[in-house]
């Protein structure tokens, strides 16, 4: 298995839907441009995609009190930003249906990850700059897609138990993906949105997370947020006490408030941790 074989095995992906695309062209004026009437009838015109939103939206990880009922609503309450950001997360699931087991988590739990990852993002960065938190909670959503690629990669070979268990070992994953593969599942996914040809910007954060990439103030901005969230909250740690100890300090070196961050990242833990009791309860 190596870096070579899994990108010649992505450029054998089916392309997305039709829906993504469409609304990317929607987006393609600008997000603070967009025709909000043209977006919403875009996406009720897939009567699946709807319905997905819609339970998507419903998530009891967002914690709305009543029920979302229709796309408009959606739209009004999440704003378009995210909106896009969980058109391409159902349609990513759509295309790569895979076994997460080798990370030693199932798909619920990976779901539950990537959503706190972006709720985690769109309430800390909120009040340090709107427009940032609203760019970059879209992309905590979907960039651990890269993962489910490798997950669908290792299931097919002969390293199932090498994987799991330098995975279970593992200090610094990056690190573990990057001695197995010569890269990291952040850059998957980049590699990975570049051939269904998504929003560029995203390609340039993700290239730039885990390698040194000369890129502008703003991008690197976005990446130091981004690095912060997946410390904080990621597959082995969800919100844990060291985890969110660990991106305190990421913070403190980004000369921002480490106790804004602390108290946020408590809040969408105690969130989360209603919505696992919730879950038992039903089961």
């Amino acid at each position: 298995m190596t870096f070579k074989n899994i990108i010649t095995n992505l450029k054998s992906l089916p392309p997305l839907s039709n829906t993504p695309y469409m609304i990317q062209q929607l987006y393609s004026v600008g997000d603070q441009n967009i025709d909000i009437i043209q977006l919403v009838k875009v996406i009720e015109a897939d009567a699946v995609l709807t319905a997905n939103i819609l339970k998507l939206t419903n998530a009891p990880i967002y914690g709305f009190s009543r029920k979302i009922s229709s796309i408009s609503q959606a739209v009004t309450l999440f704003g378009t930003d995210e909106i896009y950001g969980l058109v391409l997360r159902y349609a990513i699931d759509e295309e790569l249906k895979a076994d997460t087991s080798i990370y030693g988590v199932d798909r619920k739990v990976f779901n539950d990850v990537c959503h706190i990852q972006s709720s985690l993002m769109l309430q800390w960065y909120s009040k340090i700059d709107m427009r940032h938190a609203q760019v970059m909670a879209p992309l905590a959503l979907i960039m651990e897609s890269g993962k489910l690629v490798l997950s669908n990669e290792v299931m097919k070979s002969n390293y199932i138990k090498e994987f799991t268990s330098g995975y279970q070992k593992a200090v610094n994953v990056a690190e573990f993906e990057h001695s197995l593969l010569d890269t990291t599942t952040y850059y998957l996914t980049a590699m990975l949105f570049e051939y269904w040809k998504l929003e560029p910007l995203y390609v340039e954060i993700l290239k730039g997370l885990d390698f040194e990439m000369e890129v502008s103030p703003k991008v690197a901005s976005y990446i130091d947020s981004l690095d912060v969230i997946r410390v904080a909250v990621n597959l082995k740690s969800i919100l844990t006490k060291d985890s969110i100890e660990e991106a305190c300090c990421l913070v403190e070196d980004l000369g921002l408030d480490s106790f804004h961050f602390r108290k946020v990242a408590i809040r969408v833990r105690e969130q989360y941790n209603k919505v696992l009791i919730n879950r038992m309860k039903k089961n």
